[in-house]
């Protein structure tokens, strides 16, 4: 079977690992792909973001499977443009990844088909700057459109808030805001493969979105994730009739066929829990920690819900548990400093470790950091404790000078179960 993967990230790289190992793959196309996949695959100099290119390599190639990874190529229709030349595509068409690509439209969403959310004001920046008071100025700013997790500012006072809008109102993404009321409780996220008419759901994994230990500052795309957290079955049952079910019906009666990823980021607050936002497709870096406990054929199950023949209800995982932790370019997420020197080949013996690289490149002197999130480092083992431990200890032997990182992934959750 001849695939084309879109994307050139962590998430991208980890996918491209996950195809390799299908014994259906006959050729492997990554565009743009990255210098650290290039050993798995074939890249080719292809715009994901030009839905009429990547559907003319798709005819001309024969592709049997698009697999697109990032946000960005689903919002610009490729999705739509691919399906229209006879292609399975694992991911949404444009009108449905509006529920990532427009935060008015996915808060809409849900309130018309009753999904738990937090209460929300959306207009122009004057009409949030007159909602932040109806909240007592702790809220949370959200840009409506594509921001690379980074359109999104948690407020505590009013002129936290004020400036929030100000500075979100200056982007492409944020000519409409929502203003939301501030919730609290434990992160939470939760994957379902979705083929039109059916779901399953994927193990829960919780990200750590802010730059700093302790769940401060900025919101960045992800510092670090782990798979499985421990969940109450009540909880579970509750995800998945108010989230998922609702999800599913709301899409068909919106006269919606939605075949890919649908992400929820949730937040298990004491009214229940609810749902801060929806992606279209496989988190970055939850990608990274829940592909390695994946106990079925991923290019199997990609074709399946391309297809519309899912069959299951939840995605088979393995015992075990994975954590994935990212290294950053000094500056990161606002200005990040190309050209630290990085050393991955130094984890490549170590029992249970993987490398996915995002931002990195080759130079004359070896790797180096050529972007914000710059790669992640993923250790596996029986339990949390002992991939976080296996994560952080090839992490020190990867990363040189002039890269950031978090402390804490996976911490809060060691010997907690989430109800």
């Amino acid at each position: 079977m001849k695939v084309l993967l879109l994307g050139s990230g962590g998430r991208e790289h980890a996918m491209a690992w996950a195809l390799t190992k299908s014994p259906a793959l006959a050729k492997l196309w990554g565009a743009p792909g990255s210098d650290g996949m290039s050993d798995i695959l074939d890249r080719v100099a292809l715009d994901p973001l030009d839905p009429a290119a990547v559907a003319r390599f798709c005819r001309e190639n024969a592709v049997d499977l698009l697999v697109v990874g990032p946000e960005a190529p689903l919002a610009a229709g490729v999705a739509d443009a691919a399906r229209a030349e006879g292609v399975a595509v694992f991911g949404p068409s444009k009108a449905c990844a509006q529920l990532e690509s427009s935060k008015a439209f996915a808060k809409d969403f849900m309130q018309r088909h009753r999904l738990p959310t937090a209460r929300a004001a959306i207009g122009g920046a004057a009409a949030a700057k007159e909602a932040v008071g109806a909240f007592g100025g702790r809220c949370v700013v959200k840009a409506d459109g594509l921001a690379a997790g980074k359109g999104v500012v948690v407020c505590a006072t009013e002129k936290e808030a004020l400036d929030a809008i100000d500075r979100l109102a200056a982007t492409g993404a944020g000519k409409t805001l929502l203003v939301e009321e501030l919730l609290t409780g434990p992160a939470l996220s939760l994957m379902a493969v979705l083929d039109g008419r059916s779901y399953a759901q994927r193990p829960a994994s919780q990200d750590h979105q802010r730059l700093l230990d302790g769940d401060q500052g900025p919101n960045t795309g992800g510092m670090g994730a782990l798979c499985p957290v421990p969940l109450d079955a009540a909880l579970v049952s509750k995800i998945r009739s108010e989230v998922f079910d609702r999800a599913l019906s709301g899409l068909a009666a919106d006269g919606l066929d939605y075949r890919g990823v649908l992400y929820a980021g949730l937040m298990i607050t004491p009214d229940g829990p609810k749902v801060l936002e929806f992606n279209a497709r496989l988190g970055d870096p939850e990608t990274q920690a829940v592909l390695p406990l994946l106990d079925a054929d991923f290019l199997e199950l990609c074709l399946s819900c391309a297809r519309g023949q899912l069959r299951l209800d939840r995605v088979p995982a393995r015992s075990g548990a994975c954590v994935a932790v990212v290294l950053a370019a000094e500056g990161y997420p606002d200005a990040p400093k190309p050209g630290a020197a990085l050393r991955p080949e130094e984890a490549a013996e170590m029992d249970g470790v993987m490398i996915f690289h995002a931002g990195t490149k080759i130079a004359d002197t070896g790797w180096v950091a050529a972007g914000g999130r710059v790669l992640s480092v993923v250790g596996t083992g029986s339990d949390i404790a002992l991939a976080r431990e296996r994560a952080y200890a090839a992490l020190r032997r990867v990363a040189g000078a002039g890269l950031h990182w978090r402390k804490d992934i996976a911490a809060k959750v060691l010997g907690r179960t989430l109800a």
